[in-house]
């Protein structure tokens, strides 16, 4: 090539680059401003304006692509989604995809405005598009740093309450095979729900809950059953080794038949396994297997899974939902214990919570609507148990989930003790999803009946009641309606729902409305 040659093609350059500039540049940076706000909502359009077309087409192609596949699976495949919402390492894996993906983001936008803004700026021109760049950017990595929390939040909930079957140690878990359907033949779902009072001032820990969930598979209705703290005897199967020690159930004989606190029902998770270590074998929560063993023998159910929750903790729960809403029906104890009949060493309550419709409770209010019992029954406590359980299903809403999940997924950390495995959360949040929406409803044990004190509790009655309660129900032939009597005009008087027949099933929707009357 000879020099003149050369020469020229050096003269060429600048005019090509030059004409190339005027060609894509805005004029004004209002222009570009608006351009790469443009480019902000449609990653590469600022690429395709600035004469990168390629780049543009390819980086809006893998834009469109990343949010089509996502809408995709989402709609089509949820439970691809459950198993990444549920699985540590594929959490970790969306972490690091979610940061990337915002990093790219901003390197897109930033880039796109250099291409479009003017060659010639003034300084507050310059300014102008650099704040302006800077806020979309910070607009982006704002949600960008709260969704890779979220996600690292829930990674650590997963991976610290619930543990996988190889790193767990569980003496009642049901062996499940198919781990994506796990109770596909399996017509009823029994969770053992557990309330731990381990708070200052007591020897040990004391299940001062003791619930148990019967959940159907395939409608997610679920029945509710109170166990009373002060069953004695609670039996054991006949193939337990607990049956060997205990053949009359979980009392001492040589004691006579008298109140024997340290043999009720919630001192067994404190006490059996200090007497007995290992007896049902390796354990995570040898007092939640004991528990779990037991209650099933009670109430004729096999016993799956348990879900233990600290009491003090549950305050932690409730304030991060933004608190619970309930009807108080009758005056309700904060704090007080009553040491017996005739006794003066009585501690009065702290204060009540008064009656009223819709109460609005945070978590220390909560607690005590849950568990104050001073001067109460102790049947009237379990319907407000169940009330709170009720009111925690209703108010775990999704915006509240998305707005505050990083608060109830550290409070769930430190409150929550399962044996449920890993390996099954998918089905388990499905279920879940399911029980939301669904009847809940109480089986009443008949209390007058069958367990008037606790000495001598008749399971056997109790067994009857709850196998009948959860039957599947025979479809009847329709017949002609009756006709229809015209309702009587309200009176504006709050009246309560008829309860439950002994030994029946009362919905929660009912059991929990507003109806002021005596405990």
């Amino acid at each position: 090539m000879s020099r003149s040659t050369r020469a020229a093609g050096r003269r060429a350059a600048p005019r090509g680059n030059r004409s190339r500039h005027r060609a894509y540049r805005t004029r004004s940076v209002s222009k570009a401003i608006g351009l790469t706000l443009v480019s902000a909502l449609i990653p590469g359009s600022g690429f395709v304006m600035g004469g990168r077309t390629k780049l543009g087409a390819f980086v809006m192609t893998l834009s469109f692509g990343l949010l089509a596949l996502a809408a995709y699976i989402g709609l089509t495949n949820r439970n691809a989604v459950l198993e990444l919402a549920v699985d540590p390492r594929r959490l970790l894996i969306a972490t690091a995809a979610v940061v990337v993906l915002g990093l790219l983001w901003i390197w897109v936008v930033v880039a796109s405005h250099k291409l479009l803004r003017p060659v010639s700026l003034t300084a507050l021109g310059r300014l102008a598009g650099s704040a302006f760049v800077g806020l979309i950017c910070f607009g982006i990595a704002v949600p960008t740093t709260v969704a890779a929390q979220t996600v690292m939040a829930q990674r650590d909930l997963v991976g610290s309450v619930f543990a996988s079957e190889g790193n767990s140690k569980s003496a009642t878990r049901p062996d499940v095979e198919d781990k994506k359907d796990p109770w596909a033949d399996q017509p009823r779902l029994n969770i053992l729900l557990l309330g731990a009072d381990d708070g200052a001032g007591r020897e040990g820990t004391r299940t001062d809950t003791v619930m148990v969930a019967s959940i159907d598979t395939k409608s997610g209705d679920t029945k509710l059953i109170s166990l009373s703290r002060n069953w004695m005897r609670m039996p054991f199967p006949e193939d337990s080794p607990l049956h060997k020690l205990y053949p009359d159930g979980f009392y001492d004989p040589d004691l006579g038949n008298v109140e024997q606190p340290e043999y009720y029902l919630d001192a067994m998770y404190r006490n059996l396994p200090a007497a007995h270590p290992g007896v049902l074998g390796p354990s995570d929560n040898e007092g939640a297997d004991v528990l779990k063993v037991s209650a099933g023998a009670a109430l004729g159910l096999d016993i799956d899974y348990y879900m233990q929750v600290n009491l003090k903790g549950f305050e932690s729960i409730v304030d991060a939902l933004g608190g619970i809403t309930v009807n108080i029906n009758y005056r309700v104890p904060i704090g007080g214990d009553y040491r017996g009949a005739g006794s003066a060493d009585d501690v009065l309550p702290k204060d009540y919570l008064e009656p009223g419709r819709n109460q609005k409770l945070n978590g220390h209010d909560a607690l005590w609507f849950a568990r104050g019992r001073y001067g109460l029954s102790d049947i009237s406590r379990q319907e407000r148990q169940r009330c709170t359980i009720h009111a925690l299903v209703s108010s775990a809403n999704p915006g509240t989930l998305v707005t505050k999940y990083q608060q109830i997924a550290s409070a769930s950390k430190k409150l929550l003790q399962t044996d449920i495995p890993q390996e099954i959360l998918p089905a388990f949040i499905e279920l879940g999803l399911k029980v939301k929406n669904a009847k809940v409803s109480n089986i009443d044990l008949d209390k007058n009946k069958n367990f008037p004190s606790g000495r001598n509790p008749n399971y056997e009655a109790m067994r009857e009641i709850v196998q009948k309660a959860i039957a599947p129900k025979k479809t009847v032939a329709s017949t002609p309606a009756s006709p229809v009597t015209p309702r009587k005009p309200s009176t504006g008087k709050s009246t309560a729902p008829p309860k439950a027949p002994a030994g029946g099933t009362e919905d929660l929707s009912d059991a929990c409305a507003y109806h002021p009357a005596n405990p």
